[in-house]
């Protein structure tokens, strides 16, 4: 509540574009704008002022422009729009600046009062167009426009009317009895096109006719009091949100197709003119970790919700912003937070958060200090806010580092200066920098206290069958390399390359590329050696040294490390060695999920249409317990993280694992010779290593099948018509199902 004002300003706008209720929705450019001062005291009516702006005409010539300088000046002469004065203004910002200098000089010669406040038909023309071409622009506006009246809500308090959207000025002045000339497209009982562009004359009248409502509003018997001012935030405020905390489903939006590099305040900018709640736009991140260009903003009321809708497909820089309704839990998941360090940290107002990523593990307090401390002759100072308590270093669960960090600055000039430390070296390692937001402090913190940040092996495809662990047992012979932290562009010659004098210790077929959940190369790499002791050479000799890829300019050290043959075929199934697995060569570092099982994902790896092996008939007659289940082809759900929703599985006909040393199109499934005793299936098993050791290397191999080794049968290649090549085993599962209370076929590594 404010004290009643000395004047009004009664305020309208018109685009090149849409009108009405539509006002702004398009982007267009300011055409015109129409005012009228209404001085409250006295209940009088200043004159008409019109100022009409020329839209952007840099692509003419200047002869051009001052040829429509002319004709335009003979338009409105012709014309005339009824204001008492018009004048012309060549851009947004001229015009605005013409317009508070007019109103100034006018308010000055009334002499009646000094405070003077906007008044308009909605929320539209302010809102809608003054502040978003305003910012799109990067120009200042008036002090002015950052509070007005809206006049549909003052009349509402005398008119009741369920909407305020239904309401116009025509309907406002026929409620007061008030004699109007309505021009014959702005007639309600007429169909008015929204997207029809205003004539001058259209909304000189307006102003006229809102003029008239406010002197019948201050007048007897109403006696109306302006003094429910509506205001606009200059500026987005940080905060923080806790989970507990209500948020309504109506106030919530989701951003999609913002820039990577946009932060919080590219977003409020985005919706400048429309009140954001404190700590109300939260940044999301993707699985990995960082910005996957959503977000979501939470807005002060359910009005300006609304509004925000309307942006839908407007322009941040070259990219259009898609804007949709959220839900308040939607936003909650994002940005709510639990924990009383982050809480405090963020607690500080007017702070710059910048994120450090890439940090050693062992990197403390101190070390972060002396990081952004200047150096010798370097005069740009960015002085960490708070000392100490100014960094907050991120965690797992159990205490240890994650090698994120997040600090505080005081001011944006600090910042600026410590961002131009990117990729500088802390220790050993280069470290990232990026500004970053509060709802990001929240969602980072609550990903990583929570679950980890890739998705490990997808679940069971068969629930009910029990689970078997799929961490490889510990000190197996490690005769393959893990490279991690290649270019993104590398290809296989890029590695081979890499590798150099150790390529001729390559198994055949034995590099193998992780691909992330959405196909990408991952930047890891697994290699299969010819022998530990090459394996372990190999490694000592290329560990950090720098790889470069032909396909890109970019080139990045790449870390190697000795591994077993049963972690790489984890990994490459869609597993996640565990964190606490311990290497003696790699000092506890920790393995990550990081690609779904490659014989379903990406799609590069095709497979032809395979039909059933047996019919329904035959597998129940073998497999009479869960054998129709099994065999028949069954639809995948649509949300699993994994496998698309349109594959059709057959358990019976493809085994998937292990990876290696078996490519996805060599592995098979086939019925029983009749050379065989007992019924069941045969899995062939090409590209085996050569040293295999027989049945019991083929029994660690499918660990998840629980199977006696009396029911395996190795199979040389010359019974199967090879002619070289490792051997081509043939093993066969045996009644594995026909048991009602043995054995089982374990699908957890299917």
């Amino acid at each position: 509540m404010t004290a009643q004002v000395d004047y009004l300003v009664v305020f309208f706008t018109a685009t090149s574009g849409a009108s009405g209720e539509l006002l702004g929705s398009d982007e267009k450019e300011l055409v015109q704008l129409v005012w009228q001062l209404v001085d409250v005291k006295n209940k009088q009516l200043g004159k008409v002022n019109e100022i009409l702006i020329k839209p952007d005409l840099s692509e003419l010539t200047e002869k051009k422009e001052e040829e429509e300088d002319v004709v335009e000046e003979s338009v409105e002469e012709e014309n005339g729009s009824g204001a008492d004065n018009v004048s012309t203004a060549s851009s947004f910002e001229t015009a605005l600046n013409l317009f508070h200098l007019e109103l100034s000089n006018e308010v000055n010669s009334a002499g009646a009062g000094t405070s003077v406040c906007l008044c308009t038909d909605g929320q539209l023309h302010i809102r809608q167009v003054i502040h978003p071409e305003a910012a799109s622009k990067n120009i200042l506006v008036p002090d002015c426009f950052y509070s007005f009246f809206d006049l549909r809500k003052e009349f509402k308090m005398h008119f009741p009317s369920p909407d305020l959207k239904a309401l116009n000025v025509h309907i406002m002045a026929e409620s007061l009895s008030m004699p109007v000339d309505v021009p014959p497209m702005w007639d309600p009982s007429s169909t008015l096109d929204p997207s029809a562009i205003l004539t001058a004359e259209i909304a000189v009248q307006q102003v006229q006719i809102m003029g008239s409502i406010v002197l019948a509003l201050l007048s007897e018997p109403y006696s109306h009091t302006f003094t429910n001012q509506e205001r606009v935030s200059e500026k987005f405020e940080n905060g923080t949100c806790s989970k507990m905390e209500k948020v309504c489903d109506n106030s919530v939006i989701r951003a999609r197709g913002l820039p990577w590099q946009s932060s919080d305040q590219d977003i409020a900018r985005f919706f400048r003119g429309l009140n954001i709640a404190k700590g109300g736009a939260a940044l999301c991140l993707n699985a990995q970790g960082r910005r996957n260009g959503e977000a979501l903003v939470r807005f002060d009321s359910e009005e300006h919700r609304d509004l925000a809708l309307q942006r839908h497909k407007h322009h941040m820089g070259n990219r259009y912003i898609e804007v949709y309704k959220a839900s308040g839990e939607d936003f909650l998941k994002i940005a709510g937070g639990t924990s009383n360090e982050v809480a405090t940290f963020l607690s500080r107002e007017d702070q710059i958060i910048v994120r450090m990523r890439g940090l050693p593990f062992i990197a403390t307090h101190e070390q972060v200090l002396a990081f952004f401390s200047p150096g010798d002759g370097l005069k740009e100072l960015c002085p960490v806010s708070g000392g100490v308590d100014g960094i907050l270093f991120v965690r797992y669960p159990d205490g240890r580092p994650t090698g994120d960090a997040f600090v505080l600055f005081a001011c944006e000039e600090h910042a600026q200066s410590a961002l131009r430390k990117h990729k500088e070296i802390l220790g050993r390692r280069y470290i990232e920098l990026f500004k970053s937001t509060a709802a990001e402090v929240q969602q980072v913190l609550n990903r990583y206290s929570s679950a980890p940040l890739i998705a490990v092996a997808p679940a069971p495809l068969v629930s009910m069958l029990p689970t078997v662990s799929l961490l490889p047992p510990p000190g197996g012979l490690r005769d393959c390399l893990r490279l991690r932290g290649l270019p993104y562009t590398a290809s296989i010659e890029d590695i081979l390359t890499f590798l150099g004098e150790f390529t001729q210790d390559i198994r055949p077929h034995g590099v193998h590329m992780v691909l992330n959940q959405q196909g990408r190369p991952s930047g890891d790499c697994f290699i299969q050696m010819t022998s530990a002791e090459r394996a372990i050479h190999a490694s000592q000799r290329l560990h950090k040294h720098v790889m470069s890829s032909q396909r890109g300019a970019n080139s990045r050290y790449v870390e190697v490390f000795p591994c077993s043959a049963e972690e790489m075929g984890l990994v490459l199934m869609g597993g996640s060695l565990s964190h606490t697995h311990t290497h003696t060569h790699t000092r506890n570092r920790s393995g990550t999920g990081l690609s779904p099982p490659p014989c379903l994902s990406p799609p590069s790896y095709s497979f032809g249409h395979a039909q059933p092996v047996m019919s329904s008939e035959a597998a129940a007659a073998l497999y009479p317990q869960i054998g129709q289940m099994l065999l028949a082809p069954r639809p995948l759900h649509p949300g699993h993280a994994y496998y698309p929703a349109s594959a059709q599985l057959y358990m019976n006909y493809a085994a998937y694992y292990p990876s290696p040393p078996g490519s996805p199109t060599a592995l098979g499934f086939y019925p029983t010779p009749s050379s065989l005793s007992s019924q069941g299936g045969l899995m062939r098993m090409p590209a085996l290593t050569y040293n295999s050791n027989g049945v019991k290397d083929l029994i660690n191999a499918v660990q998840g099948y629980q199977s006696p080794a009396e029911s395996m049968s190795l199979l040389s290649s010359s019974l199967i018509g090879q002619s070289s090549g490792g051997e081509a085993s043939l093993m066969s599962l045996s009644g594995l199902m026909a048991k009602p209370g043995g054995q089982y076929l374990d699908l957890t590594l299917l």
